[in-house]
């Protein structure tokens, strides 16, 4: 098959449409994660929904799969050279209806634009930790916001429509009453069920936050991972949290305390009066002598400086699970593999404390399941961009142990590219959702075009 093509579908798209021997190619198929390479067939930048399906009816056209990269953020499986690609990422209109409280977003806009939109209104979304952050491709894996997710609950709860190009190209506005079961299989089902080009939400009335971060020398690590355990069993549901073990690296943009050293950061978030925010976070501010304390009273405009993510893309390997309680062997093992004496090759730990309204059933159903997990974890490994190789398993000597206070469970919203297989896939699903998912695939994707992702195949009919 010829690369170039002279296909109308193509000669119709507004956008760039890149083979790999053209310039911006590469830069095109980028992504955060350097350690993910995107090679694919050709690339069709979108600006729009006509763009969307013109791709999806070339692909068809040619019997190709198809694969979307939205922002290029989270993580994401890499692509080959037999697919068609759709980036999405110049389809950044967003709309804030402050009456209604809700906004909506295109598939390529990012959470720092929405915060700051809605902000003007008083309002505020369930957005992710860095502002760099695709919005369609994190709600659609379900959206654990980092500053108001206890209080709330995931961003696909509050999913109130979505505008999807499916595998025969049709535009369809889905909504519970249009496609209930499309509706349900979006939220949660990931990038499994076509190309999302704008979405609908709820947003909520936060104008301002007592939140921030304490940072702490590693060798207090034991004392500081011990109070955390206390402050999680009786926190409320208004305290979003987690608790991060880095080690730096010995470079000079790091701050010199921080360099080649381990550290541990309890990140917190409160939507309540200052007053009590304090009074809930003395006792881990008490727990150890603090580096850093950066917890304070903030506009919500503020909330990426909670976590402070990098904004340089870099290369990294990752490995997730969830845990229905963290048990004494669990904190045994974080300090046994992450602590000061570890002398471990992976760069940070990090371990989110979910319950409150994530473990609440949303008022639409949908496929974000495992609402029982108390704590997600994950270990990043920073490598050299392309050089992954030989260090694939690094960390997964700490989330196999943790894994155990799971179940060996996953979580949708926690899928990495090594989660890639189906079966790891369906260990993010109970057995009823994951075969309404095989269902809507069966119904909307029985080819299964759109497999370049953390696939669930559709059902042999």
């Amino acid at each position: 098959m010829p690369l170039r093509s002279s296909s109308p579908l193509l000669s119709s798209v507004k956008g760039p449409v890149l083979f790999p021997e053209d310039d911006g190619f590469a830069d095109e198929a980028s992504v955060f994660n350097m350690a993910v390479t995107h090679r694919p067939h050709v690339i069709i930048g979108a600006t729009g929904v006509a763009d969307v399906q013109a791709a999806v009816n070339f692909a068809a056209e040619r019997d190709l799969p198809v694969a979307v990269l939205n922002t290029g953020h989270g993580p994401s499986v890499s692509v080959p050279g037999d697919a068609v690609m759709i980036t999405t990422r110049r389809m950044t209109e967003v709309s804030i209806d402050g009456e209604a409280r809700t906004a909506r977003v295109g598939a390529g806009v990012r959470w720092g634009q929405v915060v700051r939109e809605a902000a003007k209104a008083g309002l505020a979304p369930l957005a992710g930790s860095s502002p760099q952050v695709g919005v369609v491709g994190y709600t659609l894996g379900g959206g654990v916001s980092v500053a108001l997710g206890r209080a709330f609950g995931y961003a696909a709860d509050h999913v109130l429509a979505i505008d999807v190009v499916t595998a025969d190209g049709l535009l369809r506005h889905v909504t519970p009453d249009s496609d209930p079961e499309l509706f349900f299989a979006l939220r949660g089902g990931r990038g499994n069920f076509g190309v999302v080009t704008a979405m609908e939400f709820s947003l909520f009335p936060v104008t301002e936050l007592y939140a921030g971060a304490l940072q702490f020398p590693g060798e207090s690590a034991s004392a500081v991972l011990g109070a955390y355990q206390r402050f999680t069993a009786t926190a409320p549901d208004e305290v979003t949290s987690s608790i991060v073990f880095l080690r730096a690296p010995d470079l000079p943009f790091v701050p010199e305390f921080m360099r080649g050293k381990l550290t541990v950061t309890i990140r917190i978030s409160y939507v309540g009066p200052a007053r009590d925010g304090e009074a809930l976070v003395a006792p881990l501010r008490a727990a150890a002598p603090v580096l850093v304390d950066t917890v304070t009273t903030m506009p919500v405009e503020d909330i990426a400086t909670i976590t402070n993510d990098p904004a340089e893309p870099g290369a990294a390997v990752e490995h997730f699970t969830v845990l229905d309680t963290l048990p004494p062997a669990a904190v045994e093992a974080i300090l046994e593999v992450a602590g000061p004496d570890s002398g471990t090759r992976i760069t940070m730990v990090n371990l989110t404390h979910l319950g409150g309204a994530f473990a609440k059933a949303p008022e639409r159903a949908n496929a974000v399941g495992r609402r029982d997990a108390a704590f997600a974890a994950f270990t990043l490994t920073a490598v050299a961009p392309g050089d992954a190789d030989g260090h694939e398993n690094v960390g997964l000597e700490l989330i196999d142990r943790l894994s155990a206070s799971g179940g060996g469970r996953k979580h949708p919203v926690y899928l990495s590219p090594a989660d890639a297989s189906v079966e790891s896939v369906r260990l993010a699903y109970d057995e009823p959702t994951y075969e309404r998912l095989r269902a809507a695939k069966t119904t909307y994707d029985p080819r299964n075009v759109f497999r370049h992702n953390h696939n669930i195949p559709p059902l042999e009919v």
